[in-house]
Protein backbone atom coordinates (compact mmCIF):
# COMPACT_ATOMS: atom_id res chain seq x y z
CA UNK A 1 0.00 0.00 0.00
CA UNK A 2 1.32 3.34 -0.87
CA UNK A 3 -0.01 6.63 0.58
CA UNK A 4 -3.49 4.90 1.57
CA UNK A 5 -4.11 3.62 -1.82
CA UNK A 6 -3.88 0.01 -2.25
CA UNK A 7 -2.20 -1.86 -5.41
CA UNK A 8 -5.62 -2.76 -6.48
CA UNK A 9 -6.45 1.18 -6.53
CA UNK A 10 -3.46 2.30 -7.78
CA UNK A 11 -4.06 0.26 -11.02
CA UNK A 12 -7.51 1.00 -11.18
CA UNK A 13 -7.43 4.55 -10.26
CA UNK A 14 -3.92 5.54 -12.77
CA UNK A 15 -5.74 7.63 -15.23
CA UNK A 16 -6.47 9.87 -12.67
CA UNK A 17 -3.35 10.09 -10.51
CA UNK A 18 -1.41 11.03 -13.69
CA UNK A 19 -3.61 14.49 -14.04
CA UNK A 20 -1.62 16.85 -11.94
CA UNK A 21 -4.82 18.50 -10.62
CA UNK A 22 -5.50 14.93 -8.95
CA UNK A 23 -2.49 13.21 -8.42
CA UNK A 24 -1.93 10.52 -5.62
CA UNK A 25 -2.98 13.41 -2.70
CA UNK A 26 -5.85 14.02 -4.60
CA UNK A 27 -7.26 9.96 -5.05
CA UNK A 28 -6.80 9.84 -1.19
CA UNK A 29 -8.72 13.01 -0.72
CA UNK A 30 -11.70 11.13 -3.15
CA UNK A 31 -10.98 7.58 -0.86
CA UNK A 32 -11.34 10.18 2.35
CA UNK A 33 -14.50 11.87 1.05
CA UNK A 34 -17.95 11.15 1.94
CA UNK A 35 -20.73 12.46 -0.64
CA UNK A 36 -24.17 12.02 -0.12
CA UNK A 37 -27.16 11.53 -2.68
CA UNK A 38 -30.18 12.10 -2.18
CA UNK A 39 -32.82 10.09 -4.45
CA UNK A 40 -31.41 7.31 -6.53
CA UNK A 41 -33.25 7.96 -9.43
CA UNK A 42 -32.70 9.84 -12.90
CA UNK A 43 -30.09 11.99 -11.62
CA UNK A 44 -28.52 9.67 -8.89
CA UNK A 45 -28.10 6.66 -10.90
CA UNK A 46 -25.25 8.74 -13.03
CA UNK A 47 -24.03 10.79 -10.40
CA UNK A 48 -23.28 7.19 -7.87
CA UNK A 49 -22.03 5.21 -11.06
CA UNK A 50 -19.45 7.98 -11.95
CA UNK A 51 -18.43 8.70 -7.85
CA UNK A 52 -18.14 5.01 -7.29
CA UNK A 53 -16.28 4.57 -9.85
CA UNK A 54 -13.87 7.79 -9.40
CA UNK A 55 -13.17 6.04 -5.92
CA UNK A 56 -15.30 8.28 -3.35
CA UNK A 57 -14.38 6.34 -0.46
CA UNK A 58 -17.98 6.71 1.03
CA UNK A 59 -21.14 7.45 -0.92
CA UNK A 60 -24.81 8.00 1.02
CA UNK A 61 -27.98 7.08 -0.48
CA UNK A 62 -31.14 8.56 0.87
CA UNK A 63 -34.30 6.61 -0.80
CA UNK A 64 -37.47 4.59 0.20
CA UNK A 65 -38.87 3.93 -3.69
CA UNK A 66 -38.96 0.52 -5.67
CA UNK A 67 -37.99 0.20 -8.91
CA UNK A 68 -40.46 0.22 -11.29
CA UNK A 69 -40.34 -0.83 -15.30
CA UNK A 70 -41.19 3.17 -15.99
CA UNK A 71 -37.60 3.60 -14.52
CA UNK A 72 -35.55 1.70 -16.76
CA UNK A 73 -35.93 4.74 -19.90
CA UNK A 74 -33.17 6.76 -17.31
CA UNK A 75 -32.34 5.39 -14.08
CA UNK A 76 -29.76 3.36 -15.50
CA UNK A 77 -28.29 2.10 -11.87
CA UNK A 78 -31.50 0.02 -12.17
CA UNK A 79 -31.87 -2.93 -14.23
CA UNK A 80 -34.92 -4.83 -15.65
CA UNK A 81 -33.96 -7.54 -12.91
CA UNK A 82 -34.62 -5.06 -9.86
CA UNK A 83 -38.26 -4.02 -10.72
CA UNK A 84 -39.67 -4.46 -7.42
CA UNK A 85 -36.43 -4.10 -5.60
CA UNK A 86 -35.51 -1.23 -3.22
CA UNK A 87 -33.72 1.40 -5.01
CA UNK A 88 -31.61 0.70 -2.32
CA UNK A 89 -30.59 -2.60 -2.36
CA UNK A 90 -30.24 -2.47 -6.52
CA UNK A 91 -27.98 0.82 -6.10
CA UNK A 92 -25.58 -1.20 -3.98
CA UNK A 93 -25.24 -4.35 -5.65
CA UNK A 94 -24.44 -2.09 -8.67
CA UNK A 95 -22.10 -0.24 -6.87
CA UNK A 96 -20.05 -3.08 -5.29
CA UNK A 97 -19.46 -4.29 -8.74
CA UNK A 98 -18.52 -1.42 -10.34
CA UNK A 99 -15.81 -0.74 -7.34
CA UNK A 100 -15.85 -2.46 -4.31
CA UNK A 101 -13.52 -0.65 -2.45
CA UNK A 102 -16.31 2.35 -2.36
CA UNK A 103 -18.44 2.03 1.02
CA UNK A 104 -22.57 2.89 -0.16
CA UNK A 105 -24.39 3.82 3.40
CA UNK A 106 -28.01 3.24 2.52
CA UNK A 107 -30.40 5.53 4.35
CA UNK A 108 -33.83 4.11 3.56
CA UNK A 109 -36.00 6.61 4.38
CA UNK A 110 -37.31 9.92 3.04
CA UNK A 111 -35.74 13.63 3.67
CA UNK A 112 -38.03 15.44 6.32
CA UNK A 113 -37.52 18.69 8.49
CA UNK A 114 -36.31 16.16 11.78
CA UNK A 115 -33.12 13.95 9.82
CA UNK A 116 -32.39 16.49 7.59
CA UNK A 117 -29.44 18.36 9.52
CA UNK A 118 -28.41 14.84 10.74
CA UNK A 119 -28.04 13.55 7.48
CA UNK A 120 -26.86 16.30 5.64
CA UNK A 121 -24.03 17.18 8.62
CA UNK A 122 -22.79 13.42 8.31
CA UNK A 123 -21.04 14.48 4.84
CA UNK A 124 -18.89 16.50 3.35
CA UNK A 125 -20.79 17.23 -0.23
CA UNK A 126 -24.55 17.16 -0.96
CA UNK A 127 -25.69 15.76 -3.71
CA UNK A 128 -29.45 16.51 -4.74
CA UNK A 129 -31.00 14.40 -7.03
CA UNK A 130 -34.67 15.07 -6.15
CA UNK A 131 -37.76 15.67 -8.57
CA UNK A 132 -40.01 17.75 -6.60
CA UNK A 133 -40.05 21.20 -4.42
CA UNK A 134 -40.70 19.92 -1.10
CA UNK A 135 -37.62 17.94 -0.65
CA UNK A 136 -35.60 20.62 -2.88
CA UNK A 137 -35.87 23.66 -0.79
CA UNK A 138 -35.30 20.93 2.32
CA UNK A 139 -32.02 20.27 0.61
CA UNK A 140 -31.30 23.52 0.36
CA UNK A 141 -31.65 24.91 3.45
CA UNK A 142 -30.23 21.71 5.54
CA UNK A 143 -26.78 22.55 3.62
CA UNK A 144 -27.14 26.30 4.40
CA UNK A 145 -27.59 25.23 8.10
CA UNK A 146 -25.12 22.53 7.87
CA UNK A 147 -22.76 24.59 5.66
CA UNK A 148 -22.36 22.07 3.11
CA UNK A 149 -22.04 22.60 -0.65
CA UNK A 150 -25.19 21.42 -2.44
CA UNK A 151 -24.52 20.08 -6.05
CA UNK A 152 -27.29 20.97 -7.58
CA UNK A 153 -29.45 19.16 -10.84
CA UNK A 154 -32.65 19.64 -12.15
CA UNK A 155 -34.70 18.37 -14.87
CA UNK A 156 -38.06 18.48 -17.03
CA UNK A 157 -38.41 17.12 -20.32
CA UNK A 158 -35.45 18.43 -22.50
CA UNK A 159 -33.80 20.49 -20.11
CA UNK A 160 -31.66 20.74 -17.51
CA UNK A 161 -30.51 22.85 -14.76
CA UNK A 162 -27.33 22.44 -12.49
CA UNK A 163 -25.49 25.03 -9.97
CA UNK A 164 -23.86 24.37 -6.89
CA UNK A 165 -25.20 25.92 -4.15
CA UNK A 166 -24.75 26.74 -0.12
CA UNK A 167 -21.22 27.14 -0.82
CA UNK A 168 -18.85 29.19 1.29
CA UNK A 169 -19.63 32.91 -0.10
CA UNK A 170 -22.01 31.65 -2.95
CA UNK A 171 -25.85 31.76 -3.15
CA UNK A 172 -27.87 29.19 -2.29
CA UNK A 173 -31.24 28.23 -3.91
CA UNK A 174 -33.46 30.26 -2.46
CA UNK A 175 -31.07 33.44 -3.82
CA UNK A 176 -32.85 32.43 -7.23
CA UNK A 177 -36.41 31.27 -6.31
CA UNK A 178 -36.75 32.72 -2.72
CA UNK A 179 -40.27 30.94 -2.33
CA UNK A 180 -41.51 27.71 -3.40
CA UNK A 181 -44.15 28.36 -6.70
CA UNK A 182 -47.66 27.60 -6.27
CA UNK A 183 -48.86 23.90 -6.48
CA UNK A 184 -50.57 24.37 -9.36
CA UNK A 185 -47.56 25.29 -11.43
CA UNK A 186 -45.90 22.25 -10.41
CA UNK A 187 -45.84 19.77 -12.80
CA UNK A 188 -43.64 16.27 -12.56
CA UNK A 189 -41.79 14.61 -14.43
CA UNK A 190 -44.33 11.93 -14.64
CA UNK A 191 -46.92 14.74 -15.72
CA UNK A 192 -45.12 16.54 -18.12
CA UNK A 193 -42.15 13.85 -18.98
CA UNK A 194 -38.42 13.97 -19.83
CA UNK A 195 -35.78 12.97 -21.92
CA UNK A 196 -34.36 9.39 -21.09
CA UNK A 197 -30.53 10.70 -21.78
CA UNK A 198 -31.41 14.08 -20.15
CA UNK A 199 -30.58 12.74 -16.35
CA UNK A 200 -27.27 11.42 -17.33
CA UNK A 201 -25.69 14.76 -18.64
CA UNK A 202 -27.13 16.69 -15.90
CA UNK A 203 -26.37 14.01 -13.11
CA UNK A 204 -22.73 13.52 -14.72
CA UNK A 205 -22.16 17.36 -14.39
CA UNK A 206 -23.25 17.24 -10.84
CA UNK A 207 -20.48 14.27 -10.01
CA UNK A 208 -17.98 16.45 -11.62
CA UNK A 209 -18.60 19.56 -9.73
CA UNK A 210 -19.08 17.24 -6.58
CA UNK A 211 -15.09 15.73 -7.54
CA UNK A 212 -14.03 19.19 -7.84
CA UNK A 213 -15.08 20.40 -4.90
CA UNK A 214 -13.39 17.15 -3.05
CA UNK A 215 -10.07 18.20 -4.69
CA UNK A 216 -10.46 21.54 -4.95
CA UNK A 217 -9.75 22.44 -8.01
CA UNK A 218 -11.01 23.94 -11.39
CA UNK A 219 -14.02 26.45 -11.24
CA UNK A 220 -16.93 25.02 -9.74
CA UNK A 221 -20.79 26.29 -10.74
CA UNK A 222 -20.54 28.50 -7.43
CA UNK A 223 -22.72 31.57 -9.06
CA UNK A 224 -22.87 30.37 -12.48
CA UNK A 225 -26.52 28.72 -12.89
CA UNK A 226 -25.95 26.42 -16.12
CA UNK A 227 -28.96 25.76 -18.23
CA UNK A 228 -28.81 22.76 -21.01
CA UNK A 229 -31.50 22.80 -23.81
CA UNK A 230 -31.10 19.65 -24.98
CA UNK A 231 -33.46 19.86 -28.14
CA UNK A 232 -30.78 22.33 -29.57
CA UNK A 233 -27.86 21.43 -27.97
CA UNK A 234 -26.91 24.41 -26.52
CA UNK A 235 -25.83 25.20 -22.89
CA UNK A 236 -26.26 28.93 -21.43
CA UNK A 237 -25.05 30.37 -18.41
CA UNK A 238 -26.57 33.00 -16.01
CA UNK A 239 -24.48 34.83 -13.59
CA UNK A 240 -25.99 33.98 -9.98
CA UNK A 241 -25.18 35.99 -6.86
CA UNK A 242 -25.58 35.69 -3.19
CA UNK A 243 -29.12 37.86 -1.98
CA UNK A 244 -28.05 39.97 1.23
CA UNK A 245 -31.90 39.52 2.03
CA UNK A 246 -32.16 35.71 1.20
CA UNK A 247 -34.78 34.43 3.13
CA UNK A 248 -32.00 31.26 4.86
CA UNK A 249 -28.31 32.42 3.81
CA UNK A 250 -28.94 36.52 3.92
CA UNK A 251 -27.50 38.82 6.40
CA UNK A 252 -30.41 38.58 8.66
CA UNK A 253 -32.07 34.88 8.06
CA UNK A 254 -35.92 34.73 8.74
CA UNK A 255 -35.75 30.95 8.16
CA UNK A 256 -33.44 29.27 11.37
CA UNK A 257 -35.17 26.13 11.57
CA UNK A 258 -36.25 23.88 8.36
CA UNK A 259 -39.64 24.00 7.72
CA UNK A 260 -42.86 21.47 6.96
CA UNK A 261 -41.82 21.46 4.02
CA UNK A 262 -44.61 19.29 2.41
CA UNK A 263 -47.62 21.55 3.20
CA UNK A 264 -45.56 25.36 1.79
CA UNK A 265 -45.56 23.09 -1.60
CA UNK A 266 -48.54 21.72 -1.78
CA UNK A 267 -52.55 22.58 -1.08
CA UNK A 268 -52.67 22.58 2.52
CA UNK A 269 -53.96 19.23 4.08
CA UNK A 270 -57.66 21.23 4.76
CA UNK A 271 -57.82 22.11 1.68
CA UNK A 272 -57.07 18.36 1.19
CA UNK A 273 -60.13 16.91 3.53
CA UNK A 274 -63.66 17.09 3.25
CA UNK A 275 -63.62 16.89 -0.62
CA UNK A 276 -65.88 13.34 -0.57
CA UNK A 277 -62.85 11.43 -2.69
CA UNK A 278 -64.27 8.70 -3.95
CA UNK A 279 -62.24 5.40 -4.26
CA UNK A 280 -61.48 3.74 -7.35
CA UNK A 281 -63.25 0.27 -5.85
CA UNK A 282 -66.48 2.69 -5.43
CA UNK A 283 -66.63 3.84 -9.03
CA UNK A 284 -66.06 0.75 -10.45
CA UNK A 285 -69.16 -1.02 -8.16
CA UNK A 286 -71.18 2.35 -9.02
CA UNK A 287 -70.00 1.51 -12.73
CA UNK A 288 -71.67 -2.09 -12.57
CA UNK A 289 -74.84 -1.27 -10.88
CA UNK A 290 -75.23 0.97 -13.59
CA UNK A 291 -75.49 4.29 -11.98
CA UNK A 292 -71.79 5.94 -12.75
CA UNK A 293 -71.16 9.44 -12.10
CA UNK A 294 -69.82 11.63 -14.84
CA UNK A 295 -66.02 11.16 -14.97
CA UNK A 296 -63.77 13.85 -15.92
CA UNK A 297 -60.61 13.33 -16.43
CA UNK A 298 -58.09 16.44 -16.13
CA UNK A 299 -54.96 15.48 -17.59
CA UNK A 300 -52.76 16.17 -20.47
CA UNK A 301 -54.28 14.17 -23.97
CA UNK A 302 -50.55 12.59 -24.07
CA UNK A 303 -51.23 10.85 -20.68
CA UNK A 304 -55.25 10.20 -21.35
CA UNK A 305 -53.44 8.51 -24.31
CA UNK A 306 -51.21 5.92 -22.17
CA UNK A 307 -54.18 4.91 -20.11
CA UNK A 308 -57.65 5.93 -19.02
CA UNK A 309 -60.84 4.98 -17.48
CA UNK A 310 -63.94 4.12 -19.48
CA UNK A 311 -66.23 6.30 -20.21
CA UNK A 312 -64.03 9.34 -18.76
CA UNK A 313 -64.39 13.49 -20.44
CA UNK A 314 -60.72 14.71 -21.51
CA UNK A 315 -60.97 18.65 -20.05
CA UNK A 316 -57.31 19.48 -18.92
CA UNK A 317 -57.00 21.18 -16.04
CA UNK A 318 -55.38 24.28 -17.57
CA UNK A 319 -59.07 24.04 -19.55
CA UNK A 320 -61.40 23.25 -16.81
CA UNK A 321 -62.12 26.85 -15.99
CA UNK A 322 -62.83 28.06 -19.00
CA UNK A 323 -65.03 24.80 -19.95
CA UNK A 324 -67.44 24.85 -17.22
CA UNK A 325 -70.29 25.29 -19.30
CA UNK A 326 -69.88 21.59 -20.80
CA UNK A 327 -71.00 20.35 -17.36
CA UNK A 328 -73.78 20.28 -15.15
CA UNK A 329 -73.51 21.79 -11.75
CA UNK A 330 -76.69 19.58 -10.51
CA UNK A 331 -74.92 16.12 -12.06
CA UNK A 332 -72.50 14.20 -9.37
CA UNK A 333 -68.51 14.79 -11.25
CA UNK A 334 -65.86 12.28 -10.48
CA UNK A 335 -62.74 14.62 -11.38
CA UNK A 336 -59.47 11.86 -12.04
CA UNK A 337 -55.85 12.86 -13.06
CA UNK A 338 -52.76 10.68 -12.40
CA UNK A 339 -52.64 10.66 -8.36
CA UNK A 340 -55.07 12.63 -7.18
CA UNK A 341 -53.42 16.06 -6.66
CA UNK A 342 -54.97 18.06 -10.03
CA UNK A 343 -58.17 16.39 -9.66
CA UNK A 344 -58.30 17.91 -6.02
CA UNK A 345 -57.47 21.21 -7.27
CA UNK A 346 -60.41 21.01 -10.10
CA UNK A 347 -62.56 19.62 -7.59
CA UNK A 348 -61.99 23.33 -5.79
CA UNK A 349 -62.30 24.99 -8.93
CA UNK A 350 -65.77 23.37 -9.49
CA UNK A 351 -66.93 23.48 -6.19
CA UNK A 352 -66.84 27.67 -6.09
CA UNK A 353 -68.45 27.36 -9.31
CA UNK A 354 -71.49 25.73 -7.68
CA UNK A 355 -70.71 22.12 -8.84
CA UNK A 356 -71.59 21.01 -5.32
CA UNK A 357 -71.17 17.07 -5.97
CA UNK A 358 -67.89 17.34 -7.44
CA UNK A 359 -66.11 15.28 -5.82
CA UNK A 360 -62.21 13.66 -6.32
CA UNK A 361 -61.19 10.08 -7.22
CA UNK A 362 -58.75 9.13 -4.38
CA UNK A 363 -55.23 8.00 -6.32
CA UNK A 364 -56.05 8.77 -9.48
CA UNK A 365 -55.95 6.56 -12.43
CA UNK A 366 -52.85 4.94 -10.92
CA UNK A 367 -55.16 3.86 -8.03
CA UNK A 368 -57.66 2.72 -10.58
CA UNK A 369 -55.14 0.10 -12.44
CA UNK A 370 -53.37 -1.10 -9.15
CA UNK A 371 -57.12 -1.50 -7.78
CA UNK A 372 -59.59 -1.99 -10.77
CA UNK A 373 -57.71 -2.43 -13.87
CA UNK A 374 -53.80 -3.84 -14.07
CA UNK A 375 -53.59 -4.75 -17.30
CA UNK A 376 -53.06 -0.60 -18.32
CA UNK A 377 -49.55 0.50 -18.18
CA UNK A 378 -48.52 3.22 -15.44
CA UNK A 379 -46.25 5.98 -16.49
Amino acid sequence: MRGGLTRDEMLRYSRHITLPEVGLDGQERLKRARVLCIGAGGLGSPAVLYLAAAGVGTLGLVDFDEVDVSNLQRQIIHGTSDVGRLKLDSARDRVADINPHVRLEAHPTSLTAANAIELVSAYDVILDGTDNFPTRYLVNDACVMASRPNAYGSIFRFEGQASVFAAPGGPCYRCLHPEPPPPDLIPSCAEGGVLGVLPGIIGTIQATEAIKLILGVGEPLVGRFLIYDALRMRFRELKLSRDPDCPVCGRNPRIRELQAYEQACHPAQAEMEGLGDMTAVELKSRMDAGNPPIVVDVREPHEFGICRIPGAILIPLGELASRTGELDPASEIVLQCRSGARSARAVALLRDRGFGRARNLAGGILAWIDQVDPTQPKY
